[in-house]
């Protein structure tokens, strides 16, 4: 009988101990942070295709997790290793397994922060939207040669960049380049609200030939006060049909943005973006222009110019005039003060 009790005592220690270390145990793996120990919070990238051993090796080999054994077990009862999704997430400082594995089987991923300002060409374009995520230029030029041929919207390859706004949008890593092309599309429908698009009626414009002309704002001036003077301008010479004679159109039209000044020779270029050749706007914007001067040609200043010249103080504003023989007067102003400051250049030179 004493032997009995003897070893159900031992049975008893036993199992307590057991039971005590497995609560520890799995205390530990559930509770205690694993994650980025004495780490910044940091990016998490699952690319498409990743296989459950393939996460738990870049886990490793980017010294996410502490304890590699228990987040594994922990991963496994989870049921993680059943679907992995691919993504861009933030694991963080100090996470638990648990808390890791959560976001992980979610899917909840971080957006990211997509932006442009400046942008001429297509390519500049399909380079800057993503910079910073899972798309390849290459592939949204693709997509975005697809929808110029499905969409019924009126966009062609040559105004396409009509469609882009400048801004800051945020989409996920592993967004489609078909999905990013249609965010953009959404985003161009919702600034065209009936405000804007009544306001372009109003000038004989559709939205697109909007965006066209404030390419050619942009270009001519830095100075956003104006901005809506220059488009009332350009919308006096259309009204009259008289070639908008844009100079920064000659610079597209040659491909050397590095152009200071045009000359006659330039005048000369064949391409529908000669504005000198040809009356009426180029087949597409020179440029994406900024919303701002999308709302300076939809809220221009009306005038009587026709005309306008660099002003002789080089502040980077214009003089304006209503005839040719205004213009010619600013004009000569301007060519000598050029003059002068050239020599003057010269002169410290030697």
């Amino acid at each position: 009988m004493a032997e009995v009790k003897k070893s159900k005592l031992v049975f008893f220690l036993v199992g307590s101990v057991l039971l005590i270390s497995f609560t520890f145990y799995a205390y530990q793996i559930i509770y205690v942070p694993n994650i980025l120990v004495e780490r910044d919070d940091r990016v998490f990238i699952i690319k498409p295709g990743a296989t459950y051993r393939s996460v738990l090796t870049d886990l490793g080999k980017g010294n996410f997790v502490n304890d590699m054994v228990s987040f594994s077990f922990l991963a496994r009862l989870a049921g993680y290793d059943e679907k992995i999704i691919p993504g861009r997430f933030i694991l963080r400082k100090g996470m638990t397994n648990l808390q890791a594995i959560k976001v992980l089987k979610s899917g909840k991923q971080e957006p990211v922060k997509i932006t442009f300002s400046y942008v001429r060409l297509t390519d500049e374009l399909a380079e800057k939207l993503t910079r910073n995520i899972g798309v390849t230029p290459d592939e949204f030029k693709e997509a975005l040669e697809d929808f110029v041929e499905s969409n019924q919207d009126g966009f062609t390859k040559e105004n396409i960049r009509s469609m882009f706004l400048p801004n800051t949008y945020e989409v996920y890593f592993y967004v489609t380049p078909n999905e990013l092309i249609e965010r953009m599309h959404q985003e161009f429908r919702k600034f065209w609200n009936e405000d804007r698009t009544a306001k372009a009626k109003k000038l004989g414009l559709t939205p697109i030939e909007v965006s066209i002309l404030a390419s050619i704002v942009q270009a001519e001036t830095v100075k956003q006060d104006e901005a809506p003077v220059i488009a009332g301008l350009y919308l006096n010479r259309l009204k009259k049909d008289i070639a908008l004679q844009a100079d920064p159109t000659l610079v597209y039209a040659s491909g050397d943005f590095s152009l200071k000044r045009i000359y006659n020779v330039h005048k000369e270029i064949k391409s529908p973006y000669n504005t000198y050749k040809y009356p009426g706007l180029p087949p597409g914007p020179i440029n994406v222009p900024q919303i701002a001067n999308i709302d300076a040609v939809l809220n221009y200043t009306a005038s009587d110019y026709f005309y306008m010249c660099a002003r002789e103080d080089f502040s980077g504003y214009h003089n304006f005039a209503a005839n040719l023989n205004e213009h010619s007067i600013n004009a000569r102003k301007y060519q000598k003060a050029l003059t002068a400051e050239m020599k003057k250049a010269e002169a410290n030179k030697n």
